[in-house]
């Protein structure tokens, strides 16, 4: 069972999930930073100054020890952003795939 783990591990293709998996992680930090540090300020300023991650709306004030009950649509915002950061990227990156693959099948029938 160790040695069937072994090769399973070894193929190509859990290597480059893995590989992948790391440099999305990575790749989604520099995306909420991009967001948080540069995008909303500029947003923000152009708005009168509005910290996007402090919008909310307030259903219930806090009481005591008892925190409040708020529709935080800024963060969602944010997360919004972050998201269509990423699927622009993903889609520019499938299509230099598509075209690359494309170049390299009309290579091969000449």
């Amino acid at each position: 069972m160790l040695s069937e783990f072994r090769s399973f591990i070894a193929q190509g293709n859990v290597l480059d999930l893995a590989v992948g998996v790391i440099i999305g992680a990575a790749f989604g930090k520099i995306t909420t930073s991009l967001v948080e540090d540069i995008i909303n300020p500029i947003l923000g300023l152009f708005l009168g100054g509005v910290d996007f991650s402090q919008l909310k709306i307030v259903l219930k004030e806090a009481v005591g020890t008892t925190p409040e009950v708020a529709i935080r649509y800024g963060n969602f915002m944010n997360t919004f952003i972050q998201f269509l950061i990423i699927a622009w990227v993903i889609f520019l990156i499938v299509k230099l795939a598509n075209r690359a693959r494309l170049s390299s099948s009309l290579a091969a029938k000449e």
